[in-house]
Order: structure tokens, then C-alpha cells, then sequence
């Protein structure tokens, strides 16, 4: 049984044990999992789904609720094999996790969001974001790992 204890690591190893945990879901399911020499690209490792089809996984995680984001340039929603895993740590439990195909930003919501930040003054680079609250969070149950890695599988 892992320590549960989330709020004890900095967010380096909590970014590092999401990471690994996820790569671990993919492999449970019997997936080959590639990882990546350099996450240059913002691509975390690869996976090599039953059909033999290679998809880009991109690894995030919060504490709890909150925003979490990534550059545009770094991950392109017109990419089909291309997919967000999402770790959700709250104390005391083992984090929830979701897998969702970057297809989800095509459409923006109140969960999935575009920001372009090209107002005058607006300095930050353009950015897909996930907003996660108590409120919304329901929306995001279709993309449970469990039931999106049936598309890999």
C-alpha cells in the first residue's frame, strides 16, 4: 500500500510519482510503454496500443481541485495520438486518474479551456488548461482511465 500522504512531497516528486504511476496503469493493461530520453516536446513517454497504433502521452498532476496547463506549442490538439493522463491527488486516498484525448480541447468548456493570452499586457504563452472544481469535476468522469483505455485495448 503506497504512502497517501501527497501534501508531505514537493511538486517535483509528486509530478514524478504521477509519472511513473501512470506509466504503470498502461503497462497493467499490458501496453508496451516507451519513455522518452528528453521531455523536450512535452510528450512524457509513448504507447504502443494493441493495434500497434504509437500514442504521446503528456503526464500532469494536482493537489486536490485547481488548474493545470500546457503550452500550445508543446501540445497539439490536431494530433489524434496524442493524450493527456491526469493524476488528481487528495490525501489520504489514491489519486484519480484520467486519460483524455487531446481532442477534448477542441471544443472549449468550462473544464477544458483555450487561452491565447493575446490581449495588450498579456505576457504568459498561449496555453490549453484543465480547471478542475467540486462543481465541474462530474464533467470529467467519461474520461476515467479505466473507461478510456478500452480504446487502447
Amino acid at each position: 500500500m503506497p504512502n497517501t500522504g501527497w501534501s508531505k512531497l514537493n511538486s517535483l516528486q509528486l509530478g514524478r510519482y504521477a509519472e511513473y504511476f501512470a506509466k504503470m496503469e498502461f503497462a497493467s493493461y499490458g501496453l508496451e510503454v516507451y519513455t522518452c530520453e528528453v521531455d523536450d516536446h512535452g510528450i512524457d513517454f509513448i504507447v504502443k496500443d494493441k493495434t500497434g497504433r504509437f500514442c504521446e502521452i503528456q503526464v500532469k498532476s494536482l493537489r486536490n481541485k485547481g488548474y493545470v496547463f500546457m503550452a500550445k506549442n508543446k501540445f497539439d490538439i490536431s494530433n489524434k495520438n496524442l493524450y493527456l493522463t491526469l493524476l488528481l491527488f487528495e490525501d489520504g486516498k489514491n489519486p484519480d486518474i484520467f486519460l483524455i484525448p487531446s481532442a477534448a480541447w477542441e471544443v472549449p468548456n468550462e473544464v477544458f479551456v483555450d487561452r491565447n493570452y493575446d490581449k495588450p499586457g498579456q505576457t504568459s504563452k498561449p496555453e490549453y488548461g484543465v480547471n478542475i472544481s467540486n462543481k465541474n469535476y462530474d464533467i470529467l468522469e467519461i474520461f476515467t482511465f479505466e473507461e478510456s483505455i478500452k480504446e487502447f485495448i
